[in-house]
């Protein structure tokens, strides 16, 4: 770019140039406003503690309560905490907040667990920590521990409090959308559960501890050698994320801690972007390109003859044939991509949820046809969806890598969807319609 000539004329005309550019700010504060990057809208969140048992779980406590004022400071949201749980039976004061933390306890008084559904039910946002989901007798607050959160009554433990290497099951979700496919997490002791999270259709495991992590713990008969052991997860009819972390390791003998909760950068990231989706509905960070919603229901229909996915008699019972019939809307015919992991999901049935699309007898043949069954996570029940130039989509399958398909020839109305090797065929091809 050519210079400006030097001398007081051009620093005239600069300085003139200046005050006719500040001017123009001070009479036009709305232009100025609109080229401003928007904000993060504000919220409050306020955490409920007991703090009087257990050193380690009074020392996440502590830093707890000196962390999240920091990082509220940094990211947009008030925080405050109390030990007071009677405030959960007082939905004047609780409504102020757009978000409850329970921190090392659950609500026990009738009154309080009464306040908190209704809190919930009414659109409130939770997250819980490590001691929020313990129970030995889960039908004392069923709602609770077996409802919300899916868990039921607490099964085993880790022993003592190590790190472990957390896998992300679900990287669409707003909290986990930054996470890498495995992560180390900061030390804890790891509970387990007398409830499968993994069979509730309600319920969508984000991270869970990765095999690389066995055995997991010190203790040779408090580890864990093998298994599933969801870490954080979510329960799709409430605004809410729980993470079985929340335990330091101590020195017991002088009250001394020997890690901290928030010594993992990548776990931090979850628990900020967790909390401003709990908080204001902001997923953090764009979403990906692929439009289907885990939450959504929609239509299969057939680019080879316009024929839709559909439960044959709209029964649900296992075996129950998945068909290719004409479309007519019914829930028989609205199926629902809930994401397992790798951008696998498993295919639920709105007439019922648990049950999920899967080959028969996780056959790997040719023509194997399809049918429902209850989802248990085997490979056969979870398919990739994958988007095509024409905005349709094929599906194909984890476990043999062959597409969901109409039969060979295309067959006849009420004949059984089949796995077929993928060929790029319209008898592969299905428009989703929501």
């Amino acid at each position: 770019m050519p210079q400006a000539p030097h001398g007081r004329t051009r620093a005239g005309l600069s300085l003139l140039a200046l005050l006719a550019l500040l001017l123009g700010l001070l009479v036009s504060p709305a232009g100025a406003a609109a080229r401003a990057p928007a904000a993060a809208a504000p919220f409050k969140v306020v955490a409920f503690y007991n703090g009087t048992w257990d050193a380690a779980h009074i020392s996440f406590v502590k830093e707890a309560n000196e962390w999240f004022p920091r990082a509220g400071a940094e990211n947009g949201f008030t925080y405050t905490s109390t030990n007071n749980w009677n405030l959960l039976a007082d939905s004047t004061a609780l409504k102020q907040y757009q978000v409850v933390l329970f921190l090392d306890d659950a609500p026990q008084s009738a009154a309080q667990r009464a306040g908190f559904e209704a809190y919930m039910r009414g659109g409130g946002a939770w997250m819980g920590f490590h001691v929020a989901a313990f129970t030995t007798n889960a039908q004392s607050w069923p709602w609770y521990y077996n409802q919300f959160l899916g868990s039921g009554d607490f099964a085993t433990n880790t022993w003592g409090p190590t790190t472990a290497t957390l896998h992300t099951d679900h990287r669409t979700h707003p909290s986990t959308q930054r996470l890498p496919g495995t992560f180390t997490s900061s030390v804890s002791e790891w509970y387990s559960w007398s409830r499968n999270l993994r069979t509730n259709p309600d319920i969508d495991v984000l991270a869970s501890v990765d095999p690389v992590s066995f055995p997991l713990g010190t203790d040779p008969n408090q580890s864990w050698y093998s298994g599933d052991y969801p870490i954080v997860w979510t329960n799709r009819d409430y605004r809410m994320l729980y993470a079985n972390f929340g335990h330091n390791a101590m020195n017991y003998a002088t009250n001394t801690p020997l890690s901290s909760t928030f010594d993992s950068a990548t776990q931090n990231t979850f628990l900020l972007d967790g909390l401003k989706w709990l908080g204001t509905g902001s997923t953090g960070v764009p979403g990906p390109d692929d439009p289907i919603s885990p939450t959504a229901w929609y239509s299969l229909a057939s680019a080879a003859n316009g024929r839709c996915a559909d439960t044959r008699a709209a029964a649900t019972a296992n075996g129950t044939v998945v068909q290719q019939y004409a479309c007519n809307g019914t829930s028989a015919q609205q199926f629902q991509f809930r994401p397992t992991d790798s951008g696998f999901a498993r295919i639920a049935v709105r007439t019922d949820p648990a049950k999920a699309v899967d080959v028969t007898g996780v056959s790997v043949a040719e023509d194997a046809p399809l049918q429902l069954w209850t989802y248990s996570g085997g490979a056969n029940q979870q398919w990739k969806p994958v988007r095509e130039a024409s905005g349709r989509y094929h599906f194909t399958a984890r476990h043999s890598g062959k597409c969901l398909s109409l039969p060979a020839g295309g067959g006849a109305q009420s004949t059984a969807l089949v796995q077929r090797t993928c060929d790029g065929s319209a008898a592969q091809s299905f428009a989703l319609t929501g």
